[in-house]
C-alpha cells in the first residue's frame, strides 16, 4: 500500500534522511523505530506532504504522492496522527471530531464512522461537549487518533502515540491500535520511542539511525536481535 523509493529529505543544509526505502502492505502495522533524531518524525512529514521530498519517491496504493499537497494526501486515504497530538485545544471532543470528517461529504458515513470512534473510545462519548485542552494526555491521544478516524482513512501514520501519557493508558492506547487495524483493516506505519511495545504490536520493522535505514526484518526477529536489544531494548 506505501512504498518508499531511496527518500532523501533535507532541513537547509543538514539531511535528514538518506536514499530511505520501506514497503507497507495492506493490512500490515510497520513500525519505525530509532533513537531521537534519527528521521522517524521526518519520514512521516515527508509521506504525508508537510515536508518536500529533496529527491526519491512516495507510492501510496500505487499512485506516486511525492508531490502532493498534504490535503489531496488525506483525500486519498492517508491520515497522519502527529507527536505531541496537535488537537485543537479550544475545541470540544465533538468539534475535534467534527474536523476530522471535515473532507467528508457522505453523512451516513461520516456518523458510522463517529459510532465505530465511540465504541473504540468510549471515554470520548463521555466527554464530548468537554474542552478539549482540559482532557489527559492519554484522552487527547484517544481523541488524536479519534480525530484521524472520522476521515475514514486507509491508511494511518502514528507518531509517538506513548508520548506523554501514564503508563496505565499507554498499554490501553496500544490495544486499541490493534484493535483498529484488526476490525477496521486499516494498515498502519507506526513511529514509537518504546521498541518493545512497537515491536510487539507490529508485523515487521525498520530501524533508523542518523536518516539511514540499518536494519529491517520481521518485528519478531528484531526483539531477538542483539544489536536492537542493547540499543533499543534495555539489553
Amino acid at each position: 500500500m506505501l512504498e518508499i523509493k531511496q527518500l532523501t529529505v533535507r532541513y537547509g543544509a543538514i539531511t535528514a534522511l538518506h536514499d530511505v526505502s520501506l514497503t507497507v502492505k495492506a493490512g500490515e502495522i510497520v513500525t519505525l523505530i530509532g533513537a531521537n533524531g534519527a528521521g522517524k518524525t521526518t519520514a512521516l512529514r515527508a509521506i504525508s506532504g508537510l515536508h518536500p521530498a529533496a529527491d526519491g519517491q512516495i507510492l501510496f496504493d500505487g499512485r506516486d504522492i511525492t508531490r502532493l499537497s498534504t490535503h489531496e494526501i488525506v483525500r486519498l486515504g492517508l491520515s497522519h496522527v502527529p507527536e505531541g497530538r496537535m488537537i485543537f485545544a479550544n475545541l470540544t471532543v465533538a468539534e475535534n471530531l467534527q474536523m476530522g470528517a471535515f473532507l467528508q461529504r457522505d453523512t451516513a458515513a461520516v456518523a458510522r464512522e463517529q459510532e465505530f470512534v465511540f465504541t473504540t473510545f468510549p471515554r470520548l462519548k463521555e466527554r464530548l461537549k468537554q474542552v478539549a485542552g482540559t482532557l489527559s494526555g492519554g484522552e487527547q491521544q484517544m481523541l488524536a487518533i479519534g480525530r484521524a478516524l472520522m476521515g475514514r482513512p486507509k491508511f494511518l501514520m502514528l507518531d509517538e502515540p506513548s508520548l506523554g501519557i501514564a503508563p496505565l493508558l499507554v498499554r490501553t492506547i496500544f490495544e486499541k491500535i490493534v484493535e483498529i487495524n484488526r476490525t477496521h483493516g486499516i494498515t498502519m506505519l507506526l513511529v514509537e520511542q518504546n521498541a518493545n511495545l512497537a515491536l510487539e504490536v507490529s508485523q515487521r520493522g525498520y530501524v533508523l539511525e542518523t536518516g539511514n535505514v540499518i536494519l529491517q526484518d520481521q518485528s519478531s526477529a528484531l526483539r531477538q536481535n542483539p544489536q536492537v536489544k542493547i540499543a533499543y531494548l534495555g539489553g
